[in-house]
């Protein structure tokens, strides 16, 4: 039976991706005005009143809304019906759930790191076009099409040439159509991918992709020059099916259709970036011959088609090591249909493509300088090494430093909190909002600002416990939980206080300390002390908006000194460009992915105990961070 709009005074859970604002609602509200509630911007030009079908959002769990309404049949197709779309102003909500608002849907897009370290390689992609005018065929010539090609392509260099069955089949009329005068791309030198008319040798592009686990970015290069002209990014819609790894791999496992769901879903993401960037570049979709793929193990298999089921049961083994190679209409893309995708290799574990690819955009191989480098997600990367030997590990820090599983946290959008300072004698805030908007949340890097400057001025204590002697408005306890406020409801974009609470300072310290104890073993495995590090290169869209001060300040990154600190942004993608204009790097991607040793951090015996000793902050060996110890001896003795 439909829900009832009239409810009883019950209260459930609305949790809103990809903002990750998650909030207490009366049951048979409409998604729509909770989202109103929330402070999250749903387009809704109607007013909420089922006639523009603006206001699509995605909800994997139908059982806990109502019906699918007329006005819903009348804005949104069957096939998007059956992937969970519905209308936020049809939506009545009846139970727990959680809504993903597509990128079309809202208001503000949120920060997303785009750019990463580049590093100069050698220009040498694996598509290369050659214009080539063929001689006709006559009685004293009657070479075969494809052969006359080949002769033609000979003596250009190329020998020993393929072509797809399915151009083959086009070739003869084709050939004649264009009257011989034909521009013919080649992948590797060997393979036949397409036969244009004229001359199309500059009209040349392939598409680097970085599959997160929150969010996707997209290139779009030149290959005649090596020149990114474009650059798109989206949400990663999986989110809607669950928010982290573990959640997607036991979907794929419980529903029937799971696996071929998400994968649909991230394909569809990719060609909405192909689609955005062509049109920005006025470049046509078929002229892309190649795409590069990275993202963690678990988004490497979905995005194949390849059950990750064993990923997440011991020995966590995944189904294939070495880089993947198949034809873009074989997975749906649309662009080139004999167009390559080239995925990178992975390492082991979840330690996947991104990985691979953050080693190659930094570098860190080929120096004989130590350097750490962690890439900061809700599935963290840790490397340590140099030319000589690297070792790597992940560490399931969890969705805490996107926001998810705290009370006020959410994804960095227009108004959420992204810096602070309090200050240590009346502990009023000082905040920085994204895009100046009211407060209505706190993200990632200002939580951990929000951490760092609660334990400076000995609001919590190493422990993240609060002080009970603190006398002070903004400190109060609710349902026997005490709560720090950020910003009052009266300053803020919401109808409540922005507050951080025991329990969020605990997630935060549960997500760095996974970061810590896998750089710290890491750093054991190759007998390093923090003074040996040379560099520390800190990776990922979170890793370009942190304080390095209050970074360390709670642990986080080791005590080394601030010039030390490299910010290198989003290398994972930059990584996949670097493998789409230089197929020499592929052979380097390969090696690395043999050579880089993995530590599978849970057998190790000293994995429980340093755990524990990274949740006090910064550790509860201070002799580690003399810099925080010696902040305390100045400030307070």
């Amino acid at each position: 039976m439909p829900l009832k709009k009239k409810t009883a005074n019950k209260s459930v859970f609305v949790r809103f991706e990809p903002e990750g604002k998650k909030l207490e609602v009366k049951l048979g509200s409409t998604i729509l005005d909770a989202a109103k509630t929330a402070g999250v911007r749903i387009r809704s030009e109607c007013g909420g009143q089922g006639k523009c079908g603006k206001c699509l959002v995605i909800v994997e769990d139908q059982s806990k809304l109502n019906s699918i309404s007329n006005a819903e049949r009348q804005h949104i197709s069957d096939d998007k019906l059956k992937l969970g779309y519905r209308l936020a102003c049809q939506s009545i909500i009846g139970g727990t759930v959680t809504v993903f608002i597509p990128p079309q849907s809202r208001l503000e897009t949120r920060k997303i790191q785009t750019e990463g370290m580049e590093r100069s390689v050698e220009f040498n992609p694996a598509v290369k076009k050659i214009h080539i005018i063929l001689p006709k065929p006559e009685l004293r010539d009657i070479t075969p099409d494809f052969e006359r090609l080949c002769i033609a392509l000979k003596k250009k260099g190329f020998n020993s040439l393929e072509i797809d069955y399915k151009l083959l089949k086009t070739l003869p009329i084709f050939l004649r159509n264009a009257e011989w005068d034909v521009t013919v791309a080649l992948w590797k030198g060997k393979e036949v991918i397409a036969v244009e008319k004229g001359n199309t040798v500059s009209d040349t592009y392939g598409f680097s992709v970085d599959i997160g686990t929150s969010k996707m970015v997209g290139y779009l290069v030149n290959l005649t020059s090596g020149e990114t002209i474009s650059v798109s990014f989206t949400e990663n819609p999986q989110i809607a099916y669950g928010e982290d790894i573990i959640s997607r791999i036991d979907y794929t496992v419980s529903e029937k259709e799971g696996l071929k769901k998400l994968q649909l879903s991230v394909i569809e993401a990719i060609n909405s970036l192909i689609k955005e960037t062509c049109l920005d570049a006025n470049v046509k979709r078929d002229r892309i011959y190649e795409i590069t793929v990275v993202g963690n193990t678990a988004m490497h298999h979905i995005f194949l088609g390849i059950s990750p089921k064993y990923l997440a049961v011991a020995p966590y083994v995944p189904a294939i090591k070495r880089s993947v190679n198949v034809k873009a209409e074989h997975l749906g893309l649309k662009v080139n249909p004999l167009a390559n995708v080239y995925v990178l290799p992975i390492i082991a574990g979840f330690v996947g493509a991104d990985a691979v690819a953050d080693v190659l955009a930094t570098g860190i191989y080929e120096t004989d300088d130590m350097n750490l480098l962690i890439d900061i997600g809700t599935n963290g990367e840790v490397f340590v090494g140099n030319r000589e030997d690297i070792v790597s590990c992940s560490c399931a820090a969890g969705p805490a430093f996107e926001g998810m599983h705290l009370e006020h946290g959410m994804k960095a959008v227009t108004g959420a909190i992204e810096s602070l300072r309090i200050d240590p004698k009346d502990y009023g805030v000082e905040y920085k909002t994204i895009g100046d908007a009211k407060p209505i949340g706190i993200c990632g890097s200002g939580m951990i600002d929000a951490v760092a400057e609660m334990f400076k001025c000995r609001i919590i204590d190493s422990r993240g416990h609060f002080n009970k002697n603190i006398q002070t408005d903004r400190l109060r306890r609710e349902n026997g939980q005490p709560k720090f406020v950020i910003a009052w409801k009266e300053e803020s974009g919401t109808e409540y206080d922005v507050t951080v609470s025991q329990k969020d300072v605990q997630e935060i310290l549960l997500a760095k300390a996974a970061i810590h104890t896998g750089a710290a073993i890491l750093m054991k495995e190759k007998k390093v002390r923090e003074q040996d590090i040379d560099h520390v290169y800190i990776a990922g869209a979170f890793g370009g908006y942190l304080n390095p001060e209050s970074a360390k300040f709670i642990g986080l990154i080791p005590d080394v000194e601030v010039d030390k600190i490299n910010f290198v942004g989003n290398t994972a993608i930059s990584g996949a460009k670097i493998c789409l204009i230089s197929a020499n790097m592929r052979d380097v991607a390969e090696k690395l992915s043999e050579n880089i040793r993995y530590i599978e951090l849970t057998t190790r015996p000293d994995f429980h105990g340093e755990f524990i000793n990274s949740l006090s902050i910064p550790h509860r060996n201070l002799k580690k961070y003399p810099r925080v110890a010696e902040y305390f001896r100045k400030a307070y003795f």
